[in-house]
């Protein structure tokens, strides 16, 4: 049995293994390495050593040697502590050696947090408690890998900051009325600062704003006392409408006295709808002035009562 390794022209490395049998025969396996610049002296006989791992322990090795990423999933591949070339891995099946390559999954698909309350003091010097809701995915697998330890909790942790830079600048009454904008813009500051890591915000939403029980209180009753001021409003308004419409009412009475009587037979009507046994209703004198005046003169008599 031989084995060694030889430098070509082309700056390849070039392993041979070879066996000879009692019968005669030779076997002779060849394996070529490439980017022997990157590599030293005991690199390359690591990875010389790892393709006769496989060899020996053949076929029990491919279960070691295959791996299988799903669609929604990248995988990065380092060779002894280095990137190796070609970039992401995935999806379907890729080959690593064992006992010198690791890999990491890397999850592609939308992911979701809850960035915890935070006490934020507004521009107007108000202190609120705001909690969001972060959409986030990976667009750049190789960057979320070697450029940040941990994108996750980086991410949630940015979150947070800037969710209070964003309310800090902020009024109370934008607050309560702009959330679609303030969600924008930390939508887009997030955006901006996990770019870097190869993570993309997709979205970012205001869940929930809390005011102290104190400011509570003194809201509602403002909100009361304008309530209250503008239906005040709005009743003495009515006031000079129906003011105005009986005055329109009066002169039009005087012109025919006729309506005055008609008016009092609809008040009847009205008040022996309520199942009234007796009704003391005023009848005026002007009704009889042709009797009384057919009877000729006489002592003056107060206007009769008639019990209805």
């Amino acid at each position: 049995m031989d084995f060694g390794c030889l430098d070509k022209d082309s700056g390849e490395v070039e392993c041979y293994f070879e066996i000879h049998c009692d019968t005669g025969t030779t076997c002779a396996i060849t394996i070529q390495m490439c980017n022997p610049e990157a590599a030293g002296c005991v690199e390359k006989c690591a990875t010389f050593f790892s393709y006769l791992l496989i060899i020996v322990t053949f076929p029990f090795s491919l279960f070691e040697c295959f791996k299988v990423v799903q669609e929604f999933e990248r995988a990065v591949i380092f060779r002894l502590g280095r990137l190796r070339k070609g970039g992401v891995r995935g999806p379907g099946l890729f080959f690593v050696l064992p006992c010198i390559d690791t890999y990491r999954k890397v999850d592609l698909r939308t992911v979701s947090f809850d960035v915890p309350p935070q006490e934020v003091l507004t521009r107007d010097s108000v202190t609120v408690a705001v909690d969001a809701v972060v959409y986030y995915r990976i667009k750049e697998p190789l960057n979320a890998v070697i450029r940040v330890a941990d994108y996750s909790a980086s991410t949630r942790l940015l979150a947070a900051t800037t969710l209070r830079n964003v309310l800090g600048m902020r009024d109370l009454a934008q607050l309560l009325s702009d959330r679609e904008a303030i969600s924008h813009m930390m939508q887009t500051n997030l955006d901006v600062a996990t770019d870097p890591w190869g993570v993309e915000v997709e979205r970012v939403e205001i869940k929930d704003v809390r005011l102290p029980v104190q400011l509570q209180r003194a809201m509602a009753a403002e909100a009361e006392a304008d309530r209250e001021a503008r239906a005040k409003i709005i009743a003495a308004e009515g006031e000079i409408k129906a003011s105005k419409a009986l005055r329109e009412a009066s002169l039009v009475m005087i012109d025919n006295p006729t309506a005055l009587q008609l008016r009092y037979l609809q008040s009847l009507n009205t008040i022996s709808a309520e199942k009234n046994s007796t009704i003391i209703f005023p009848f005026p004198m002007d009704f009889l002035k042709t009797f009384m005046s057919g009877a000729g003169p006489g002592p003056s008599r107060p206007a009769p009562a008639l019990p209805i």
